[in-house]
This record gives C-alpha cells, sequence and structure tokens, in this order.
C-alpha cells in the first residue's frame, strides 16, 4: 500500500469532528425563526387586510356571497356537533353531580355558563378552522399555484384587497353568529338530557343566574379574535402555496393545523386575561 492510500484509509477511519458551536446553534434556534417567520408573514397579511378594509372600496357583494359560503353552509354541521357535546357534557357532568352531591339544581346555570366562557366561541371556532380554513386556503392556494394572483398583481389589484379582506369580514360577523347558534343548540339539547336523564324540569335547567357582564364580554372577546385568526392564518397558507397540486394540499394541511394552534393558544390568553380581569 502507497503511503497515499494509507493516508485515505486512515482519513476514512478517523472519527468525525465534532460539529462547530455554530451548526448546534442554528439547529437549535431554527424551529424558533421557522415560528417567528411565520407569525411575521400572518401579521404582515393581517396589517394589508385591515388597511385594505378601512382604506378602499370593499366589494360587499362578496362580501355577502362568502357569508354564505361560511355560515349557511356551516350551520348544519355547526349544530350537529354542538347539539351532541351538549349532550354528553350534560350527561357526564349530570352523572357526576348526581353520584357526588345528588342536586342538579344549578346544572343548567353552571353549564351556560360555561358555554359562554368557553365551549361556544372555541369549540365553533375549531369547527369553522376545519371547514371554512381549508377551504380559504385550497381556493387562495390554487389560484397562486394556477398563476391567477400573479395576473391580479399585473392589472394592479392587490391579492390581499381583492381575496382575503372579504373573507376577513364575513369571518368576523358569521363566527359571532355561529357561536351564538352554537350556544343555543348546545344549551336547547343539555336541557332535554337533563330532562330525559335525570328529571330536571326545564324551567329549573334554564337559570341565568350565573351570568355576568364578564361573560358576554369574553364571549365577544373570544368570537372577535377567532373570526380573524382563522381567514388571517388560512389566507396565508394559501398565498404561500407552491408548485402544484402538492402545494394546495400543503398550505391546506398548514392552515388548520396554525389555526387550531392560534385558537387554544387565544382561548389561553382570553380565559386568563377574564379571570384575573372580568371575574374576580
Amino acid at each position: 500500500m502507497s503511503a497515499t492510500e494509507e493516508q485515505t484509509s486512515g482519513a476514512s477511519l478517523a472519527p468525525p469532528e465534532p460539529a462547530g458551536f455554530g451548526v448546534v446553534l442554528a439547529s437549535v434556534g431554527e424551529p424558533f425563526l421557522f415560528v417567528g417567520r411565520e407569525l411575521a408573514a400572518m401579521a404582515h397579511v393581517l396589517w394589508l387586510t385591515v388597511f385594505y378594509a378601512f382604506r378602499r372600496p370593499v366589494r360587499w357583494s362578496e362580501v355577502w356571497r362568502q357569508a354564505f359560503e361560511i355560515g349557511n353552509r356551516s350551520l348544519v354541521f355547526i349544530a350537529v356537533v354542538l347539539g351532541f357535546l351538549g349532550m354528553i357534557l350534560i350527561y357526564q357532568s349530570g352523572f357526576q353531580a348526581q353520584r357526588i352531591v345528588g342536586d342538579l339544581q344549578l346544572l343548567g346555570a353552571l353549564y351556560l355558563q360555561m358555554l359562554f366562557r368557553e365551549f361556544g366561541p372555541t369549540i365553533t371556532a375549531l369547527m369553522l378552522a376545519t371547514r371554512v380554513g381549508t377551504g380559504i386556503a385550497a381556493e387562495i392556494g390554487s389560484m397562486v399555484v394556477t398563476e391567477q394572483v400573479d395576473a391580479l398583481r399585473m392589472n394592479n389589484a392587490d391579492p390581499v384587497h381583492y381575496l382575503v379582506v372579504p373573507r376577513f369580514i364575513a369571518s368576523v360577523l358569521m363566527t359571532l353568529v355561529l357561536s351564538t347558534l352554537a350556544i343555543v343548540v348546545s344549551f336547547i339539547s343539555g336541557m332535554w338530557t337533563a330532562k330525559m336523564m335525570f328529571g330536571v324540569n326545564p324551567g329549573t335547567f334554564y337559570n341565568t343566574s350565573f351570568i355576568i357582564w364578564g361573560d358576554l364580554i369574553i364571549f365577544g372577546m373570544k368570537s372577535l379574535a377567532y373570526g380573524i385568526a382563522v381567514p388571517i392564518i388560512a389566507a396565508e397558507a394559501g398565498l404561500s402555496a407552491f408548485g402544484g397540486s402538492e402545494g394546495v394540499g400543503w398550505a391546506t394541511t398548514k392552515s388548520v393545523v396554525n389555526a387550531s394552534l392560534a385558537i387554544t393558544f387565544l382561548d389561553f390568553l382570553l380565559s386568563g386575561f377574564g379571570y384575573v380581569f372580568l371575574f374576580s
């Protein structure tokens, strides 16, 4: 074996050098940079949407069309989900309360308070993120990969003003309406379950004594926050689509994941705000 071959063999058997501090730091910091870039992109779309909503004419015909798509076409879906959720929650909580205290007079009052504070707006928003958010991301993503968005820019039409603003306004309005409907449907289904399973009179179940102004305020704040978050996150995912059909699928997945995470995080923040400033 020649000297050159020995050097080559020795080099191949030598242990790899440890990664430098910069490489390790980059691998650790990359997830934070990715999250930062995503948040910056969403904030940019939100800023442009609010700016165009107040500074340029709104296409109200498109807003009403999107309101129909978001509201009317989600009506049955949300009613069925929240109706069954109301029956499940009342059955479980009523069964436990009957075993522990044996008194179900305040079951309806506590349930109604929980609907306003948590389940009504939050579950509705999660349902909208799966149905409406994915639809917005897929529609806008398809326009991106087929170069329709580039055509809008060439015609001096900003994609955010043309595509996002009508969906944004419609989503804010319909989220509040659908959250209210969700509370009504879930409460009625819970009342029926309490009557059938535990013999609770509907007049006793319908008890608003625990509802305070803070519950209505936090309900409105959550509905508004979720109504803003879902279309903005979905639109940003659609605008960042690339390639062909694979890119559209990636955008819809990104939309539902990011929207669900945002709703959960906003629920945590707003619930904490409510318990500190409104319910104490």
